[in-house]
């Protein structure tokens, strides 16, 4: 699996923890558009590779959580590239 699926799952899985939060309320939010958070949780829809770190940072801010919590999942043991 690749970096950029393994954090659109780890995202994705965030959302749906939180049942009053959907992928435009986070977005609107966290103040990114709300196409960046599709792309990141669909990639193999779109061209996108990469996330920037920052874009990674507001949203576990806005999930109120730290990066170490957000990178703390056994999918990111599955990254092969």
């Amino acid at each position: 699996m690749k970096l950029i699926e393994a954090i659109g799952k780890r995202l994705d899985k965030l959302i749906k923890q939180k049942k009053d939060l959907t992928q435009y309320e986070l977005a609107k939010q966290a103040g990114i558009p709300r196409s960046t958070v599709w792309k990141i949780i669909n990639p193999d829809m779109t061209k996108v590779k990469t996330v920037k770190m920052d874009t990674v940072y507001q949203i576990a801010d806005t999930l109120g959580i730290s990066l170490k919590e957000f990178f703390d999942d056994s999918i990111f043991d599955e990254i092969t590239d």
